[in-house]
């Protein structure tokens, strides 16, 4: 199998009226539709009192022949899940301010973008054909690596600028009490 392979998913995301008086909106994604088709903006699918379910954006989902061990963990979750990263686009009207930003398989990726608090993460439902589909691609490229353990470097007792003795982080051990 190839190192790279992608498949084209589709972001659904639920726009409902916000109680907060700082924000009108609260934006969450909800749905992803893999294999669908590219789109022009938000195209609005079903709305409900004070809600409205948008095909925000298509983006890729990539899959890479390093990253299976993330896969394995992702298909190993009682639900295993899409991540979905939404940010902030200052030039959009408020109605649609958040903007897809990228869809992910892997909890590490997804974990990156946590850190900065700048984006939306949220994971939904993965669906059967997109497990089938990174199970494939598992089989086909992972390779398990065994765990070994890092050893400590042995240390000299003496460095050679040095006449005394050192402690186990390398540092110089002076006679003479705490302070010495």
């Amino acid at each position: 199998m190839s190192k790279d392979i992608s498949m084209p998913m589709g972001i659904v995301i639920e726009r409902h009226k916000s109680a907060s008086p700082w924000q009108d909106w609260r934006f969450q994604p909800v749905a992803v539709i893999p294999g669908a088709p590219d789109v022009e903006g938000w195209t609005e699918m079903v709305r409900g009192e004070g809600w409205v379910r948008y095909h925000a954006a298509t983006l890729p989902v990539w899959l890479h022949r390093t990253q299976t061990p993330a896969y394995l963990h992702n298909l190993s979750m009682e639900q295993p899940v899409v991540y979905i990263v939404l940010r902030r686009d200052p030039d959009a009207p408020e109605d649609f301010a958040f903007q897809p930003l990228l869809v992910t398989v892997s909890p590490y990726e997804a974990e990156e973008y946590l850190i900065s608090g700048d984006e939306i993460v949220e994971p939904v439902a993965m669906p059967d054909v997109v497990m089938g589909w990174m199970q494939d691609f598992i089989d086909g490229n992972h390779v398990e690596q065994p765990f070994v353990k890092r050893q400590r470097d042995k240390h000299k007792e003496k460095r050679p600028d040095s006449p005394l003795p050192l402690d186990a982080y390398g540092k110089p051990i002076r006679e003479g009490g705490r302070h010495g």
